[in-house]
């Protein structure tokens, strides 16, 4: 069956934002963000337009506000961040020779060999190759202004201009499927809506319990470390696995090999998931996704390995659309090819 032009031009507009995400990554990902921002935002923008605000009003209005609160979290929080910060780095010298100490301890029981001397070169290499990739990637100062400047100017136009490029995208839809493509939209907006809202709710109160519990355990930077952990927890599965990785190595540089301590480490990200998995996902999330785990996993590792960090923050998203259009597609098979092969066999 041949396809028609709007199925053309859909299919390399895919391809050619595809090959964007892959090229342009680090420079996207402020926009893609302002984007979700902007995405946030525009009911409450909505809601101050039916008060009788006009747009440009109401997106002003969301902006001082927004500004208000960071400025007196700031306010709030940053001396005591910086404070943690700052014991964090004063003591990661030593928490390394602490460990490397530890090392060289039980490297001198072994018995020397090519197995152990290869297998200690290729943690050193593994070790150095991710250091630099941190270093060149997202982490660079250059990619944080960016990314810290960038996103809210893009938020706050795509905020005010929200309700015309929703006009101009539906002018542009064929009048024989406009209802049909209107249909899917509107079941992918009240998808990726209530899941990215309740998605920042579950990675707020797992910011709090996992700075909170690292705190109590005692370890130094735990507050910045655990609320770190709950933000980066919006990519599924990632955020409390490199978080307990990070405060794992962090409590072995301070407690030495205290099996006690460290399993209270290891114990506050367990709380976390099981309160995560039990009451957080379940009241603030819900089903609104309706996708399997592995299939959200695959889509991860998919995304991340195609498009890296950008692909692991889009990964869910893309999964969720896909999953309303896979859906839409089996309900029209089944529809018009199976139910019609039945009434011909009954018939």
């Amino acid at each position: 069956m041949p396809l028609k032009p709007a199925q053309i031009v859909v299919i390399i507009g895919i391809i050619l934002i595809g090959l964007a995400i892959n090229l342009l990554g680090d420079i996207i990902l402020p926009f893609v963000l302002g984007f979700a921002v902007a995405y946030l935002l525009d009911p409450l923008a909505d809601r101050l337009e039916a008060l009788g605000l006009p747009r440009a009003l109401a997106t002003a209005t969301i902006t001082l506000v927004f500004v208000a609160s960071l400025i007196v979290a700031l306010t709030l929080g940053l001396p005591v961040l910086a404070e943690q910060i700052s014991a964090l780095v004063a003591a990661v010298p030593g928490y390394m020779q602490a460990l490397q100490g530890w090392i060289d301890a039980q490297q001198m029981g072994l018995p020397e060999n090519e197995i152990i001397a290869s297998l200690n070169q290729a943690a050193v290499d593994g070790l150095q190759t991710m250091a630099r990739g941190l270093v060149l990637s997202g982490l660079s100062v250059v990619n944080l202004l960016t990314l810290v400047f960038i996103t809210p100017i893009v938020a706050i136009y795509m905020l005010n201009d929200w309700d015309r490029m929703v006009a101009g995208i539906d002018a542009l839809l064929p009048s024989h499927q406009a209802a049909l493509i209107r249909q899917l939209a509107s079941q992918m907006d009240a998808m990726l809506s209530g899941f990215l809202r309740g998605q920042i709710m579950v990675c707020l109160v797992l910011g709090v319990i996992y700075a909170l519990g690292l705190s109590w355990v005692g370890l130094k930077g735990g507050l910045v470390l655990g609320f770190i952990a709950g933000l980066i927890s919006f990519i599924p599965y990632v955020g409390a696995a490199i978080g307990m990785v990070v405060a794992g190595l962090l409590g072995l540089g301070q407690f030495g090999i205290d099996w006690m301590m460290l399993g209270q480490i290891a114990a506050v990200f367990a709380i976390g998931q099981f309160v995560e998995g039990n009451v957080l996902t379940p009241r603030l999330v819900g089903d609104r996704v309706r996708l399997h785990p592995v299939w959200i996993m695959f889509a991860l590792l998919a995304m991340g390995h195609l498009f890296g960090f950008l692909g692991l923050l889009l990964a869910v998203p893309v999964a969720a659309i896909c999953g309303v259009v896979v859906r839409h597609a089996a309900g029209v098979y089944q529809r018009d090819y199976v139910s019609a092969s039945e009434d011909k066999t009954d018939g």
